[in-house]
C-alpha cells in the first residue's frame, strides 16, 4: 500500500464528536417516545410504551432526552463562540452561492449529462442541508416544548392560539425530522455505497486520505497547502 494513502485527516474535534453523541442520544430517545405519545391511542404504541412500565416513565425520559438535547446545542453555540474569538472559525458550514452551482453539477453527473461531478471543500452541499435543517428545527422544538411542558406559564403571556398552535407545531416538526434523519441523513452519511455499512468519522473524527480526495478534495488541497 502506499504509505501516503494510508495517512488520516482530522475531520472532527472531540467537542464535536461529543456533540454529535448528545445529538444522536437524545434524538433518538425523542423520535422513540415523541412517537409513542402521539400515536398514544393506537394498540401498536401502548404495547410499546409497555416496555418503559408506564406513561409516566416513557414521558420523563422524553423531557430528560430534551434537556440533553438543549445542553448540545447550547454546547455548540458556546463553542463557535469560543472559536470565533480564537480566530479559527472559518466559516465552511455556511451556505455560498458555490453550493447551488454544486447541485446542479451533482444534478449533471448523477443524470450522466457530465462525466465529472463538482469537488466539494471542508463540507459539500449535502451537510450544510443537515446541519442547517438541525439548527432550524431545534430552536423550533425547544420553544414549543417549553411551551406544551410549562403551559400555565406560558398562558401568563401567550395567547391562547399560540399554545395551541405550539402542539400542531411540535409535532409535525419532529415527524418531519425524524423523516430527514432516517432517510437523508441515514443513507447520504452511512448507507451510500462508500461509507456502508457506517462512517466512522463520528467515532474517530479522522477521514483517510482516500476519503479526501474523492469527497473534498479542494479541503484536502487546501491542507497540503498549509503543511509546506
Amino acid at each position: 500500500m502506499d504509505l501516503d494513502s494510508a495517512k488520516v485527516y482530522d475531520r472532527w474535534d472531540f467537542h464535536q464528536r461529543f456533540q454529535h453523541w448528545l445529538i444522536m442520544l437524545s434524538f433518538t430517545l425523542l423520535a422513540i417516545t415523541g412517537l409513542l405519545i402521539k400515536f398514544a391511542f393506537e394498540p401498536w404504541a401502548q404495547s410499546l410504551a409497555k416496555v418503559f412500565g408506564s406513561f409516566e416513565v416513557l414521558f420523563n425520559i422524553h423531557l430528560m432526552a430534551a434537556v440533553i438535547m438543549i445542553v448540545a446545542a447550547v454546547y455548540h453555540i458556546v463553542y463557535l463562540i469560543i472559536k470565533f474569538s480564537q480566530g479559527k472559525l472559518r466559516g465552511t458550514m455556511f451556505p455560498r452561492f458555490q453550493d447551488l452551482k454544486d447541485l446542479y453539477a451533482n444534478i449533471g453527473y448523477l443524470t450522466g449529462r457530465t462525466k465529472e461531478g463538482p469537488r466539494f471543500g471542508k463540507y459539500s452541499y449535502k451537510e450544510k442541508v443537515d446541519y442547517l435543517a438541525e439548527y432550524w428545527g431545534t430552536p423550533v422544538m425547544v420553544l414549543t416544548g417549553l411551551i406544551l411542558w410549562f403551559p400555565g406559564t406560558a398562558n401568563t403571556f401567550l395567547p391562547r392560539w399560540v399554545i395551541e398552535s405550539s402542539h400542531f407545531m411540535h409535532q409535525g416538526e419532529g415527524l418531519l425530522a425524524i423523516l430527514v434523519i432516517f432517510t437523508w441523513h441515514l443513507y447520504a452519511v452511512h448507507f451510500v455505497p462508500d461509507y456502508f455499512p457506517m462512517n466512522r468519522v463520528w467515532l474517530t473524527g479522522k477521514v483517510s486520505r482516500e476519503v479526501m480526495e474523492h469527497e473534498y478534495p479542494l479541503e484536502l488541497e487546501r491542507m497540503e497547502r498549509e503543511e509546506k
